[in-house]
């Protein structure tokens, strides 16, 4: 199943395409068994998966590679026909950092390039070999950076070949417009990764980026694990709300679905994390319904500007 613009993708302003559904490959290396992210990337590409998101900070590149070329080996897939997302780490916003981060994801993933390649948060931590510096209070120690600089860096490696599309994650609009407005900017970021559901539906961002074509990539679409560490454990579980219940028994589907299906009728493309075979493939069942008007509407009125993931850093 090769997906394309014509029905599962979002033409990027580059001629690149991002799926609408694509499969987050976030795990814990503490606590994700070795191999996981191999079987189920694996997996999902046999169910239709073509976007798969990714990160150097995910300790899981080199499965996640490996998935990927021996899909393309048994000929389920071509390398044109998979969507990658890299992500540049706070350690190397420096810009004698930024090719070298990518080289090694690269190199993780034995792929001659990425599709897409983000700055993961605007803000920078000091650079060294540790991923979170902190100090002896264990806090964390950041790093004075220019986002300018840092996308000039990223452009000369989309010069050179080794990623085809750029873009960020986690940046509101003034952050955006300081890229948008760089003087001499040759190529303008693509996307923006958010955290984007029901009840946090990001209308003005949405907005701004849909005037400058800038496609917004939603990460925890369906809400998250209620893992204290990283989530607010305090919001409201999304998916017992009673309105996406009811939608979604009226159209033999689960309030997941009805979740991802929702965002993908807004033009949002959805990376929604699982390592659960079953997951996998019903996450992946939102195409064969459409919601109605009215029912868009109504789950746009659940929004109550909650943020499941915290960034408390």
């Amino acid at each position: 199943m090769n997906l394309t613009a014509e029905n599962h993708s979002i033409p990027l302003s580059d001629g690149n395409h991002i799926p609408l559904l694509g499969l987050g490959t976030y795990g814990d290396p503490q606590t994700t068994p070795k191999g996981t992210a191999l079987e189920c990337v694996k997996l999902a590409i046999d169910v239709g998966y073509r976007h798969f998101d990714g990160a150097l900070v995910y300790f899981n590149e080199h499965e996640v590679g490996q998935a990927i070329r021996e899909k393309i080996a048994d000929g389920t897939v071509r390398r044109q026909d998979i969507f990658y997302c890299g992500k540049l780490w706070n350690t190397f916003h420096p810009p004698q950092l930024v090719r070298p981060a990518l080289e090694r994801t690269l190199k993780a993933l034995k792929l001659d390039y990425v599709d897409l390649y983000v700055v993961e948060l605007p803000m920078a931590f000091k650079p060294g070999a540790g991923f979170y510096p902190k100090d002896q209070a264990g806090n964390y120690i950041y790093h004075h950076t220019d986002l300018c600089a840092t996308w000039e860096a990223l452009e000369a490696c989309k010069d050179a070949g080794l990623v085809k599309s750029l873009g960020v994650s986690n940046f509101n609009r003034r952050q955006l417009e300081l890229l948008l407005n760089k003087p001499g900017l040759k190529h303008k970021p693509v996307s923006n990764q958010i955290e984007c559901h029901p009840y946090f539906t990001q209308p003005k961002l949405l907005e701004f980026c849909r005037q400058n074509d800038i496609v917004i990539v939603g990460y925890c679409p369906i809400g998250s694990s209620r893992d204290a560490s990283w989530v607010n454990v305090k919001c409201p579980p999304m998916l017992e709300d009673e309105l996406l219940v009811s939608i979604g028994k009226k159209h033999n589907k689960s309030p997941a679905q009805v979740a991802l299906r929702f965002n993908v009728q807004r033009g949002v493309a959805v990376i929604p994390k699982s390592f659960t075979p079953e997951r996998i493939r019903h996450n992946f069942q939102i195409f064969d319904f459409s919601l109605t008007e009215e029912e868009m509407k109504a789950i746009e009125a659940l929004n109550k500007d909650i943020r499941f993931v915290e960034l408390l850093m």
